[in-house]
């Protein structure tokens, strides 16, 4: 039966069922891709989830049944397609709305993926507010995406980068980052989790200190957004970035919350169709939010899909999604930790550690032990992880990282152990 009636795709979600705890059979069921063999010999451990996640039926048959039956462009079509089409798109961002707690569809901005949402902030914020010695404050664990951002505008205004340090074990010196704060502190880009260490960081604290100082804040939840529950309003920050890759959802698409206040008076970041209301040869006037920052053809069929992706995890339940992936990476760096010549990088407090393992083992290259665990269907990640800085501050060149995701299971935890242990054996 096709899944969409009404005009609208029905949300088909396989519900959670529990054991003690999560239970992973059924989820994983949900994603074909984890049945696959690799070399045609050894089962597929994917452990590379803060690259990308893998997608479930739901996500892939709705992004189908749309190409297949309700394929047009949105918005600016009076025909049934271009009317339906536009539906299921602004129901997207509904649901990303109530993904999120916004106040408003107004305050979602459909993006590429968090990487262009934090350049969308960097170049408006800074076309609108800052001028030559004007400070961005940052930290040493950002990924490439909220330091190059920074230094493209560095490069065209004459802004400055203050950078907050970091503790030997991974953590945000939040004593350094408030003596960080001047006259000229514009705006804090920091990271929620690192893509890293792992790290969780305490981002309601460093909104607080920053709006005591009446400076805003834009925090990059590429890492968080899918292993917690995510409330911009509890929060209070200014801005949040997301994309839909790492969360079960389709690449190329992305999210850039953002509060009314800030969004209205930042100025467009591409020109083009949609974005505008009306256009002369004299003078243009822009649309209204969130249009004014969507120039173009939106991923409407994206959009789709990252919708059925946040409720799919919706429906299985944070507390439990949490609860899993609290205890597979528990469980991950005791076993780990038990390897010879192991060094976990981040924190060990696993209350502030998120399902992201940065590793060494002894003097073995991460590119040899990622070269080697993968000829025994083991997918992990090594180099830097678009984190140079933070390698630098480590004093490394690159790691292993193994990430974890609500399919994952304790069988491919042991199954890492015992590769990590047989690449050794070899050294």
């Amino acid at each position: 039966m096709s899944i969409i009636e009404n005009n609208k795709i029905e949300k088909v979600i396989v519900p959670l069922h529990t054991r003690e705890g999560m239970g992973v059979g059924p989820i994983r069921n949900d994603f074909p891709i984890l049945d696959k063999t690799i070399y045609g010999k050894y089962p597929l451990v994917y452990l590379d989830n803060a690259a990308t996640t893998q997608k479930p039926r739901v996500v892939v048959e709705a992004m189908t049944e749309e190409y297949y039956n309700v394929n047009a462009n949105v918005h600016r079509g009076v025909h049934f397609l271009s009317q339906q089409a536009t539906e299921l798109h602004e129901g997207s961002r509904e649901t990303v709305r109530k993904f999120l707690n916004a106040r408003s569809t107004s305050e979602i901005v459909f993006t590429r993926g968090t990487t262009e949402s934090i350049n969308l902030v960097a170049q408006c914020f800074s076309d609108a507010f800052m001028k030559e010695g004007d400070e961005v404050i940052v930290s040493e664990m950002e990924h490439h995406s909220n330091i190059v951002s920074w230094q493209l505008q560095q490069q065209r205004k004459g802004i400055k980068l203050r950078v907050i340090p970091i503790t030997d074990d991974g953590r945000l010196r939040m004593e350094e980052y408030e003596k960080l704060f001047s006259d000229r502190t514009r705006i804090v880009s920091v990271t929620h989790i690192s893509n890293v260490l792992g790290t969780v960081n305490p981002v309601k604290e460093i909104i607080r200190i920053a709006h005591e100082h009446g400076v805003p804040v834009l925090i990059d939840g590429a890492q968080s957004t899918p292993h917690m529950k995510v409330d911009v309003q509890e929060s209070d920050c200014d801005f949040f970035a997301f994309s839909g890759h790492k969360i079960y959802g389709p690449t190329g698409i992305g999210v850039l919350y953002g509060k009314e206040k800030w969004l209205e008076k930042l100025p467009p970041y591409m020109g083009g169709g949609e974005m505008i209301k009306n256009v002369s040869f004299e003078k243009t006037t822009f649309n209204e939010l969130p249009f004014k920052f969507e120039a173009g053809t939106p991923d409407y069929v994206a959009s789709t899909g990252l919708a059925r992706a946040l409720d799919y995890v919706s429906s299985l339940g944070w507390d439990a999604i949490e609860a899993h992936e609290r205890d597979l990476t528990a469980y991950a760096m005791q076993k780990m930790n038990e390897i010879e010549g192991m060094h976990i990088f981040g924190p060990k407090d696993i209350e502030q550690h998120d399902a992201v393992i940065s590793f060494q083992v002894g003097n073995i290259h991460h590119l040899d032990m990622g070269t080697l665990l993968d000829r025994l269907g083991i997918a992990i990640r090594t180099g830097h992880h678009c984190a140079e800085p933070l390698m630098h501050r480590l004093g490394i060149e690159g790691t292993c990282r193994a990430s974890f995701a609500l399919y994952n299971t304790r069988e491919e935890v042991d199954a890492l152990v015992a590769g990590i242990n047989r690449v050794r054996q070899m050294f």
